[in-house]
């Protein structure tokens, strides 16, 4: 597994489809989440972002799930040569954004740290 692999199987392992965010395709069902893939550096910590997508006349669902991530969120995943560190930044780590274009579609921006280390 490499770098961009690992970080679609961490992003996978919330039972939502997850896509890179420049690959979702048109016709993707709510609920889903995007992630900024992106990668460093070993030894080299960033911070990138994913956003939980749902269709809801309210946050209740959403919500849930930003909980369930947050909880989980200090994993490591391994990928050839090294491993990968998703850490909870210590500030926003979620953020409910409204959609202009459509009031029932909700959208929470998720930031997190990740690093890749060698083994």
């Amino acid at each position: 597994m490499d770098k961009f692999q690992v970080q679609q199987a961490f992003w996978s392992s919330f039972g939502l489809v997850a896509y890179d965010e420049n690959t979702v395709p048109d016709d993707a069902t709510y609920p889903y989440l995007t992630y900024q893939s992106s990668i460093g550096s070993l030894e080299g910590e960033m911070a990138i972002s994913a956003n939980l997508w749902y269709r809801s006349p309210s946050w209740q669902d959403i919500s849930q799930k930003a909980l369930q991530i947050e909880k989980t969120i200090n994993q490591e995943k391994r990928f050839n040569g090294g491993y990968m560190k998703v850490r909870k930044p210590d500030s926003n780590f979620a953020q409910r954004l409204r959609e202009e274009s459509d009031p029932m579609v909700r959208r929470i921006l998720l930031t997190v740290n990740i690093e890749f280390l060698s083994e």
